[in-house]
């Protein structure tokens, strides 16, 4: 009976642990997407807004309330990728709000080109530090928009924000908080891979 010698055993373990390292590293890759996603939603990161329910918006309203409403400045902002043949833009540059009170914004957009086009909204915050604040209830944002040639809609944001800003040491100046969309084409098959 031959035996194996050991060089040959060394060298199929390390192939084996080199491949095994290859495998973990290019399933790191692919979960670092959704890893670093839900470390903004989370966090705030980079200017990330948040999302939150009715229940969670009743509960502000009642903590500002108890606590006394303060005004803070919203200013809205709206671009489109390239690629992206629409008017897209703020009804108004500017709301005075109730921090923890529900506010609702209005976007319109207007597709000028001859083809359907369906875009897909991403958003952020200014300054970063606002973000984790910043809870939106119902939004455009959410779901893709589909519209057919010259169409022009209007869409909601219904939003507040959380009184626990005024705790925050690094939100203490924050005066005015801008709210920012960009349009981009919505890659087909995306959203129903995503459900």
């Amino acid at each position: 009976m031959a035996s194996i010698p050991v060089d040959e055993n060394r060298n199929a373990r390390t192939g084996l642990m080199a491949i095994g390292l290859a495998l973990a590293m290019l399933g790191l890759g692919y979960a670092a997407v959704p890893l670093y996603d839900l470390f903004c939603r989370v966090t705030g990161f980079g200017g990330t807004t948040q999302v939150a329910s009715e229940a969670d918006a009743a509960i502000a309203e009642r903590l500002a309330a108890s606590a006394g409403a303060k005004p803070i400045s919203v200013r809205f902002d709206a671009s489109t990728a390239r690629d992206v043949p629409w008017v897209f833009q703020p009804a108004q540059a500017t709301d005075t709000v109730q921090i923890g009170v529900r506010d609702m914004a209005f976007y319109t957009a207007k597709n000028t080109s001859s083809v359907p086009i369906t875009g897909t909204a991403t958003f952020n915050v200014e300054p970063e530090q606002a973000g984790k604040y910043f809870n939106k209830i119902q939004c455009f944002c959410f779901t893709e928009q589909t519209l057919q040639p010259g169409q022009e809609v209007r869409m909601p944001v219904l939003y507040y924000v959380d009184p626990a800003i005024l705790e925050d040491e690094n939100a203490k100046g924050v005066e005015q908080i801008t709210l920012s969309y960009t349009f981009h084409k919505a890659i087909p098959g995306e959203s129903d891979e995503e459900s």
